[in-house]
């Protein structure tokens, strides 16, 4: 029986460790498929080697949080989506958790939504831990994985810019905020010279409230008015004000988005410099 049970006791050591190799071997191709580091050809081979679909929609999430790795995030992230062998949870650095998901044919942009609020309240719990998620859009093909990793990515870094208030942003919702993200600092400071000249425009509190309203109410005078609790002959003397200020009359649809994109532009500079000091 001694016997027997030190057969059963290494035939169980012996699937663990093909399990765990298996698990091993799917994490290092999913890395390398993150990263961009495989061939075509290899995608494939080695795709059909460890059983992994090929032609099925898949989104990729990025999760950040602002806690050290202790080891725990991972599994956390990966107890959700535990007994799936079919998504994929992996790190391929010291910040970020990645979610390679796999998508049933039915599933929208709202659920995607959902998944990614699934992933935010495990660390909503915790106090003293930030998370930030973001995710690609949704690709057909295994090869197309990356596209949506870094897309996810890039999200991330944006949405921190433009939509400080969200926890979780999508890609596909960036709008104009991916294009500038995209612009180098020097045409930046071109661009908003050309447009203020040596004007300053530090603009105070009142005013930048009464500009967001006014954009989020498409330029609607008495809708704004009304919301900001002010008179409407009040918001015209504000944007009359701004007007001779700035040289943008923001009742004008070409001056507001000249306004608005400059305003996003200022954003982006101020949040590089952060970075570099």
């Amino acid at each position: 029986d001694v016997f027997m049970l030190g057969k059963l006791a290494a035939f169980q050591i012996q699937n663990l460790l093909v399990a765990y190799k298996e698990r091993f071997d799917k994490d290092n191709f999913i890395k390398n498929l993150l990263l961009d580091n495989l061939l075509l050809v290899d995608i494939y081979n080695r795709a059909k080697k460890l059983h992994i679909e090929t032609e099925v929609r898949r989104v990729v999430y990025v999760v950040e949080t602002n806690r050290e790795k202790d080891g725990n995030e991972l599994e956390k992230v990966r107890s959700i989506f535990g007994g799936k062998s079919k998504d994929f949870v992996t790190a391929v650095d010291e910040k970020n958790i990645i979610v390679v998901k796999e998508l049933a044919e039915n599933e929208t942009y709202e659920d995607l939504e959902k998944t990614a609020e699934v992933i935010l309240n495990l660390f909503k719990a915790d106090e003293d831990c930030e998370a930030y998620i973001a995710y690609g859009t949704v690709v057909n093909e295994i090869k197309e994985v990356s596209r949506s990793y870094k897309e996810a990515r890039m999200a991330l870094d944006v949405g921190k810019i433009f939509f400080e208030e969200k926890n979780i942003i999508a890609y596909s919702a960036l709008g104009i905020g991916r294009l500038i993200y995209q612009l180098p600092i020097p045409l930046c400071k071109m661009f908003i010279k050309e447009i203020f000249g040596e004007r300053n425009i530090d603009l105070d509190d009142e005013t930048m409230v009464t500009i967001q309203k006014f954009f989020e109410n498409s330029l609607n005078i008495s809708e704004t008015s009304r919301q900001l609790y002010i008179h409407r002959n009040t918001l015209v003397y504000r944007l009359d004000k701004l007007q001779k200020s700035t040289g943008l009359d923001l009742r004008v649809f070409e001056d507001a988005i000249t306004f608005k994109i400059a305003l996003m532009v200022v954003k982006y500079m101020k949040y590089m410099e952060t970075l570099d000091y």
